[in-house]
């Protein structure tokens, strides 16, 4: 699973959804994305769900890049807990999705089987997303 080997601080505050993304709006480095149309915070697990429903699609052909990286703590408190009494511990680790944000991106697979395996990923994922290709961003709303 992803997570941050060393962090500045071990809680976080929440923060607000609200905007779209600053950077990696466009494919940069494979030849089709993943586009996110929501705002949400992906885990850890659901990063890694997406990357072997994509992986396995094209056996092992091609290459993925993931642009995201869950180096937010989301903290829990223990069940049957009081009220009061601090914050709870770190429990999972989340990355912040903003509106237009590529998160995966694929190459050297036809745009077929690409279109397929990132529908596959997008299935995994708690964000509506869509498929992008790196000329002229044509897309398939989903």
């Amino acid at each position: 699973m992803l997570l941050p080997k060393k962090t500045k601080y071990r809680k976080q505050q929440r923060g607000r959804r609200a905007g779209t993304s600053k950077g990696q709006t466009q494919v940069a480095f494979g030849d089709y994305g993943l586009k996110s149309l929501d705002a949400g915070w992906l885990t850890n697990r659901q990063i890694e769900a997406a990357r072997i429903a994509m992986t396995r699609k094209i056996k092992r052909g091609g290459k993925v890049w993931i642009n995201i990286f869950p180096d937010k703590p989301v903290t829990q408190k223990p069940a049957e807990t009081r009220m009061g009494s601090g914050k709870g511990s770190p429990e999972h680790w989340v990355a912040v999705v903003k509106p237009g944000r590529v998160m995966f991106e694929l190459a050297g697979v036809p745009e077929p089987l690409a279109r397929e395996a990132i529908r596959l990923a997008a299935m995994k994922l708690p964000v509506k997303a869509k498929f992008v290709s790196r000329e002229g961003d044509l897309f398939e709303g989903q």
